[in-house]
């Protein structure tokens, strides 16, 4: 689904504000603390129906209001539609896509794919493996829907044979029970670890031309590392096994898919631990626009979201990374000097000035020019 429109109602601190996006790319300009990232943010929270910039999710609710509200139009193959997320503080979140109550827009199927870059989302990049599974497993659900089930029905039964370790130290159940749950997490964790590889397994090429062509030159390479190295549903049901004393002793399940890891290297060393911050930076770009080569090739489009990308690069990197923006699909850029985002006047485009809690949308006049219309914040 491509967006057309984004109206946020007493999200962070815009009123409301009503924003048309471009067919290929957006950029929003303005000066800091303006609003520019509230407003990605909104975007992001009318698609998926959360925040990506925060776990506490009363900061997005406008000062002094009680419901936040933001409202995405879009449209595909089959028309046009409309997500609507409002959000009160203590509350269930009040979710609908094309007027039917759906408990997260991120279930929706005609919402549209989306992927964010902040400048502090380079912990995907050098903080600890969890997050790094969880973003390979989510994209294994864009890739393949059908797969989605797969990491769920692995944590289901990893909660509950570490129930089960549990009650077994506390003396209150066999060690011999361990058995079926180690078959059972066997099965789902193998299948867990196949979807992974095969997702991986795409990224490699895209990943290494995308890290090039943002100018991350030398050996770049990007592997899956799986903790087992189980190639069936028998070898992993003999390694968890062969651990079960242990993990008795440490009172959890300390083997298995819940322990793997997505890493990312620079000359033969990991970027987590050796690369610098804008290697670092570059990278987790790099990543970025190869899964959404990887979904373009599976007939998917992706809505990136990207905040703050170009404060950082040189002349000849905005070019570069603006030439991927549009390549493909479709993307917001906050920046704060339009000029730091060299795509940003030309067919497809939406410029836009945040100032204030306010937009203003340059809209192309007939001769060629820009002039600034102001719309309602």
């Amino acid at each position: 689904m491509r967006v057309t429109r984004l109206t946020a109602r007493d999200f962070r601190n815009h009123s409301r504000v009503e924003l048309e996006l471009g067919p290929r790319l957006t950029v929003l300009h303005g000066p800091n603390g303006a609003g520019k990232t509230n407003l990605l943010e909104a975007l992001y929270f009318g698609c998926v129906g959360r925040s990506c910039r925060t776990s506490n999710e009363r900061e997005v609710v406008r000062s002094g209001e009680g419901v936040a509200r933001v409202t995405v139009e879009g449209e595909d193959e089959d028309g046009r539609h409309l997500i609507e997320v409002g959000f009160s503080p203590g509350e269930p979140k009040n979710a609908r896509v094309d007027g039917a109550r759906i408990e997260r827009p991120a279930d929706a199927s005609v919402r549209p794919l989306v992927s964010v870059f902040l400048p502090d989302r380079l912990e995907l990049v050098k903080g600890p493996p969890s997050p790094r599974r969880a973003h390979v497993d989510r994209l294994v659900g864009a890739l393949w829907p059908a797969r989605a089930q797969a990491r769920a029905a692995y944590s289901s039964t990893l909660g509950q044979r570490n129930a089960l370790i549990a009650r077994i130290r506390a003396g209150r159940s066999a060690p011999s029970l361990l058995e079926p749950w180690d078959s059972e997490l066997a099965r789902h964790g193998a299948e867990l670890m196949r979807h992974r590889r095969d997702a991986c397994a795409l990224l490699v090429g895209p990943f290494c031309a995308r890290a090039g062509d943002l100018g991350l030159h030398g050996e770049v390479e990007l592997r899956y590392r799986p903790r087992s190295r189980a190639e069936t549903v028998e070898e992993l049901t003999d390694e968890l096994r062969e651990r079960r004393a242990s993990d008795l002793e440490r009172g959890f399940t300390t083997h298995g898919p819940h322990r793997d890891d997505l890493e990312l290297r620079h000359e033969g060393r990991p970027l987590r631990a050796y690369g610098s911050q804008g290697q670092q930076r570059v990278a987790l770009l790099a990543l970025l626009f190869a899964e959404r080569d990887a979904l373009a090739d599976h007939g998917r489009t992706l809505l990136m979201l990207l905040d703050d990308v170009m404060s950082e690069l040189d002349r000849e990197r905005r070019e570069r990374l603006s030439g991927l923006v549009l390549a493909g699909g479709q993307a917001l850029i906050t920046a704060t000097e339009a000029e730091h985002v060299p795509a940003g006047r030309g067919p497809g485009v939406t410029l836009a000035r945040v100032e204030d809690g306010k937009v203003w949308v340059e809209a192309g006049a007939s001769d060629g020019s820009w002039r600034a219309a102001p719309r309602a914040a």
